[in-house]
């Protein structure tokens, strides 16, 4: 009796029972059977980028396979515009291949192969293979690499890159807006010598446009394809000029990126550094970040019994039983997609020292794993920036009183009346809990006049001994 709700398609180990409705082969349905891991699919959650990275490769390489006269024109033509199809992500729902798979994504790469040579017969007119005709050229050991590459440079350059930018422009903004409050410095989470708020931020701004530069020089890396190198690095199957070609072609469908061969396929193909140079540096981010988010918890704590230094902005109820309270969910959310992140970098570090002799066999989840860092950090940072950064109101009673009364303005006098004397007068503040120009009036021979030019915290913020 047939089953009309399946067809059967052929491979090289025989024959696969597929469902009509699919636009998937043999290969990809072997996958779908082997790997019912995680249920989470290569067309991630988070992102389309490598789906759509893997049409952009089809399309170019059936384009420089037609230039170098080894495909004919009209199954190129047919070819190019099912892969359009699959980079812009009309066609999602086809590819349903597990993260965790075969370490080379060959099963993703013969889906891509699957599903556009379905639709270029019917464009066509005629079979098109998905080996012979859309494969051309290739290997699933130089495709996956480059899709890599590719999908990366999309989310770094248009969701990550202009977040982090959004983010040092929002804290430029704060800071300059705040210049001018001086409020206790920390060390330690101890009272230390005064800073103004604005030089705190300057901080952050530093450290992230730091992060920034660094990440701009990952992203120049991502532009070396490895396609091309085919199986092994050798180039075999495919044409002496193949790689530049397709270079050429990827660079027209993708003006953003313009792309050039790799130096050394054998690199390429056998390792990931660019991948476990760009996590690092996406763990890098997301440390700098998990010290804003603290640093924005710790001056809202309170806002009676804690800093209460700032009121970040109110978004939600805070608690199912204590009515009233408030929480910073901003800086928590952010600060979970940063422990994310550092975890997602070991989980990249693993993959890519799993490059044994002339293949890495971990590529799937090094795709995975730094695409969700990339699209985790950028989430956070649209966020933290408009809803915690930019909102947040400074609470000029609390920093003002917390300020005179912090004894550590003594180390001021040091150059005038020495360590010691200095701490003799902090440990008679702290105790007494009264002013430290009180206590100096009583403890030196300074009078008030000269104490208050010494212990100004305006001035201290700018250090140094005044003469």
């Amino acid at each position: 009796m047939v089953d009309k709700q399946f067809r059967i398609e052929k491979d090289s180990l025989g024959e696969v029972k597929v469902s009509k409705k699919v636009l998937w082969g043999a290969q990809t349905q072997r996958a779908v059977n082997n790997f019912p891991v995680s249920g989470i699919s290569m067309n991630f959650p988070f992102t389309d980028a490598f789906i759509s990275s893997l049409g952009v490769i089809k399309d170019a390489a059936a384009k420089a396979n037609k230039n170098l006269g080894l495909l004919e024109a009209k199954k190129q033509r047919a070819i190019s515009k099912a892969a359009k199809e699959v980079w812009q992500n009309k066609h999602g729902a086809q590819f349903p291949i597990d993260v965790f798979q075969t370490g080379s994504g060959t099963s993703t790469n013969m889906n891509a192969n699957e599903v556009i040579a379905n639709l270029a017969t019917k464009y066509a007119g005629e079979k098109i293979d998905p080996n012979d005709h859309v494969n051309m050229s290739q290997s699933s050991n130089d495709v996956i690499p480059t899709a890599i590459n590719i999908s990366c440079h999309m989310d770094m350059t248009k969701k990550l890159m202009p977040a982090l930018t959004k983010l040092i422009d929002i804290i430029d903004a704060k800071a300059l807006s705040v210049k001018g409050t001086v409020k206790t410095g920390r060390t330690h989470l101890m009272d230390a010598m005064p800073i103004d708020l604005a030089q705190e931020l300057s901080a952050w701004s530093s450290q992230l446009s730091t992060s920034q530069a660094t990440l701009n020089d990952c992203i120049e890396k991502l532009l070396y394809m490895p396609q091309g190198g085919t199986a092994i690095g050798t180039g075999i199957n495919a044409h002496p000029r193949f790689a530049k070609e397709f270079c050429k072609e990827v660079s027209k469908l993708n003006s953003d990126c313009k792309v050039k061969p790799s130096d050394n396929f054998f690199n390429s193909l056998s390792a990931q550094d660019t991948s476990v140079q760009l996590s690092g540096e996406l763990k890098n981010l997301a440390v700098i970040l998990m010290k804003v988010s603290n640093d924005l918890r710790w001056m809202n704590s309170g806002p009676l019994a804690g800093l209460g230094e700032i009121e970040l902005q109110a978004l939600q109820p805070g608690s199912s039983i204590m009515p009233g309270k408030v929480n910073p969910v901003i800086p928590e959310a952010v600060a979970m997609v940063c422990a994310d992140v550092i975890g997602n970098d070991v989980s990249v570090t693993v993959g890519a020292q799993s490059g044994n002799f002339q293949l890495n066999v971990m590529l799937p989840v090094i795709a995975y794993n730094v695409l969700k860092s990339v699209n985790l950090l950028a989430g956070a940072m649209n966020i933290l920036g408009p809803k915690a950064i930019k909102t947040f109101k400074v609470n000029h009673d609390n920093i003002e009183r917390s300020l005179e009364r912090n004894p550590i303005l003594v180390t001021a006098l040091n150059p005038v009346i020495g360590y010691a004397k200095a701490a003799e007068i902090a440990k008679k503040a702290y105790k007494e809990n009264r002013p430290v120009i009180d206590v100096a009036i009583e403890e030196t021979d300074l009078s008030k006049a000269q104490l208050k030019k010494l212990l100004d915290p305006k001035k201290l913020t700018s250090g140094g001994i005044k003469k």
